[in-house]
């Protein structure tokens, strides 16, 4: 049994990913900004905490006791460089300190590559507001490979879709290198990966695609 943190834990991803490792059996806290407007995420034994993940001191906090940490927020209110800026700094900061040296991430599939050295969101005519939502995914990554050896990390990154938030679990998928990924993929499979990957570090320090 490992003790996994999950940031970003009331979203699509975030739910997901609570749900598997309580599941398996994982002690589990679930860090969300208001705990009362989740109030189905204590179910199963799971412990709810209210922090932020851009601030040193929450991030640290939360992660106190853990062995893994999983990285799923999303903030749409903040624009998208400033806040993954500022979370991938207090993550690398503070979850070492907090005895973390594994953090698993949810990338975006806009930043695969089409072709060599070629990245989708390079592409002519993509769109622009699509663009600067990525690009903070882009800021994470670049502090991630910028990091030094303290924390081990991957980035598992879905298809340039829109994930499936009602298709059920499979329990399967393939793990592909930085090129982008096609077709369908699913919040609950995408969850299964996030966890195999916090039980079983077979990645470290590197973006990955998952798909179907």
């Amino acid at each position: 049994m490992s003790r996994i943190v999950v940031f970003g834990a009331g979203g699509r991803a975030g739910r997901r990913v609570v749900a598997e490792a309580a599941g398996r059996g994982h002690e589990v806290t679930a860090v969300v900004r208001s705990a009362a407007a989740h109030p189905g995420l204590a179910a199963g034994g799971v412990r709810v905490v209210e922090g932020d993940v851009t601030d040193e001191g929450s991030v640290a906090a939360a992660a106190q006791g853990h062995d893994v940490a999983v990285q799923t927020t999303a903030r749409m209110d903040v624009p998208s460089e400033e806040f993954y800026g500022a979370a991938t700094r207090a993550l690398i900061g503070e979850l070492a300190k907090a005895g973390v040296r594994r953090l698993v991430a949810v990338g975006i599939g806009t930043l695969l590559e089409v072709s060599p050295g070629v990245r989708l969101i390079d592409t002519p005519g993509f769109p622009a507001d699509a663009r600067a939502f990525s690009l903070g995914h882009a800021a994470e990554l670049d502090l991630l490979q910028g990091s030094d050896g303290d924390l081990d990390w991957v980035v598992l990154t879905p298809p340039p879709v829109v994930l499936d938030d009602e298709a059920p679990r499979t329990g399967t998928y393939r793990i592909g290198d930085g090129r982008v990924t096609e077709g369908p993929f699913s919040y609950a499979d995408l969850a299964v990966a996030l966890v195999d990957e916090a039980e079983h570090a077979r990645h470290h320090r590197v973006q990955v695609s998952v798909s179907s």
